[in-house]
């Protein structure tokens, strides 16, 4: 009798990692944020992933997310990137003066007092940054995740809807293992110009400095970690929106470049076959 072609089922207590590569032009991960003001942290947050992960999934916003958030998330910093403001003033299309914080008694907002026209925002994005990211949690879980973000059903940003992000965004299968091991073997992801500074930085220093291995900071879920976040969504529903503390640890990893030994030969990750439209600019 010929043997069952369909894989079993695995066990519910096994585990799998995600890598994803977080990069493109502009970046920004919600954290302390008010109405005139933006503000993004130097590196992807909890609630930014989850988000990314429920849009590749086609949750809508009122759905349950307790699995998602239940996943283990660690974060390498592959290329920091740098910060930049952008400037915006906000004002009524009709004219009219700007409505204040404060309602009335019907819950309605109350106009500026003295009249307002112009509001002065901030808004504050990562330019140039590259993370990857993983995930780890009940591999039933983390496979299906993986194959979402290969055919989203929802359009995938890097925090707001405005940062899109560059290919690829997951690094091959799903992984064994648990996250430092993962993040730790993993090649850096940088784009070719830090690459090939990187190479010629090695060209210039003596040894021991090799262009072989870099080192990169990471973060950490941990319940025992000496550092706070408060980045845990409860929901994403716009009435009930709200945000726990996770602990986290922090560490560094000597990782594999991938690198050659000539600056000319540093190539940007892509997938085979796939066309990668920031390709151009040297991710």
């Amino acid at each position: 009798m010929p043997a069952d072609p369909t894989p079993a089922p695995a066990p519910d207590n096994e585990q799998a990692v995600l890598v994803l590569r977080l990069a493109g032009p502009l970046q920004s991960w919600g954290e302390r944020s008010a109405f005139n003001r933006r503000d993004t942290p130097p590196q992807p947050t909890k609630s930014g992933v989850v988000g990314l992960l429920a849009a590749a999934a086609g949750r809508p916003r009122e759905a349950d997310i307790t699995d998602l958030v239940g996943l283990r998330l660690g974060v390498r910093i592959d290329q920091p990137g740098t910060l930049l403001r952008d400037y915006h003033t906000v004002s009524d299309y009709r004219g009219r003066p700007l409505p204040q914080a404060g309602v009335n008694a019907k819950g309605l907002q109350k106009p500026t007092s003295p009249a307002k026209d112009t509001h002065v925002t901030h808004r504050y994005y990562l330019q140039d940054a590259v993370f990857v990211a993983a995930v780890q949690g009940p591999a039933v879980l983390v496979t299906a995740l993986a194959e979402a973000v290969r055919h989203p059903a929802f359009p995938l940003a890097l925090g707001r809807r405005s940062c899109v992000p560059t290919q690829p965004i997951t690094l091959g299968a799903v992984r064994e293992g648990t996250l430092e091991s993962v993040l730790a073997e993993e090649p850096w992801q940088a784009g070719v110009v830090a690459k090939n500074a990187y190479l010629r930085r090695a060209e210039r220093e003596p040894e021991p400095f090799s262009p072989h291995r870099i080192d990169l900071a990471a973060t950490f879920d941990d319940p025992s970690g000496q550092d706070t976040a408060q980045d845990v969504p409860r929901s994403f529903s716009p009435r009930e929106r709200g945000f726990s503390t996770r602990r986290i640890r922090h560490a560094w990893f000597d990782v594999p470049t991938g690198l050659r030994s000539t600056a000319t030969t540093a190539q940007p990750a892509t997938e085979a076959g796939g066309h990668d439209p920031f390709a151009l600019l040297g991710w």
